[in-house]
C-alpha cells in the first residue's frame, strides 16, 4: 500500500481552472468624434458558471455579458438581441453595440480573427468539460 506522498496527484483542480477561458483583445471605441480610440476588452468565458454566456470586460471594471450564440451569429449576419447588436462590418470587423438603461450607447469594433478565436477557445473549453 502506497504512502499518501507516494500518491499521484489529483489534477480535477487544474481541469476547472482550465476550463474558464480569458481571451485578450484590442477594440475601437467609435463615436461621433473624428477618431476611434482603442480599449483593451477581456474576453471571458466560464462554462462552470453559465456555458451559454460570454463576457466583455472592458476597463474599469465595466462587464457586459450575453449569449455565445448572439457573438457567433453576429460575425456572420446582423443580429440583436435586448440591449446588445453585433454586426459584421467588412470583411475583417466585427462591430458590437451596448446600449445602457440611460440611453448612452458604446459602438466597439474588434478585429473579427479576435473574437473567432475567442469562440473557438470557449467551444474547446466546453468539450473538456465533457471529456474530463
Amino acid at each position: 500500500m502506497a504512502a499518501a506522498d507516494d500518491r499521484e496527484p489529483d489534477h480535477e483542480a487544474d481541469h476547472e481552472a482550465d476550463r474558464a477561458v480569458e481571451d485578450h483583445a484590442r477594440g475601437r471605441i467609435i463615436s461621433d468624434a473624428p477618431l476611434s480610440r482603442p480599449v483593451p476588452v477581456d474576453l471571458r468565458y466560464d462554462p462552470e458558471f453559465s456555458p451559454a454566456t460570454v463576457r466583455f470586460v472592458f476597463p474599469g471594471d465595466i462587464e457586459w455579458s450575453f449569449p455565445r450564440v448572439l457573438l457567433e451569429t453576429g460575425l456572420r449576419a446582423p443580429t440583436r438581441r435586448g440591449d446588445i447588436g453585433v454586426w459584421p462590418c467588412g470583411r475583417v470587423q466585427t462591430v458590437v453595440e451596448l446600449h445602457k438603461d440611460d440611453g448612452v450607447v458604446t459602438v466597439v469594433q474588434f478585429d473579427t480573427t479576435a473574437l473567432t478565436r475567442f469562440l473557438k477557445h470557449t467551444y474547446a473549453a466546453g468539450t473538456s468539460l465533457t471529456t474530463s
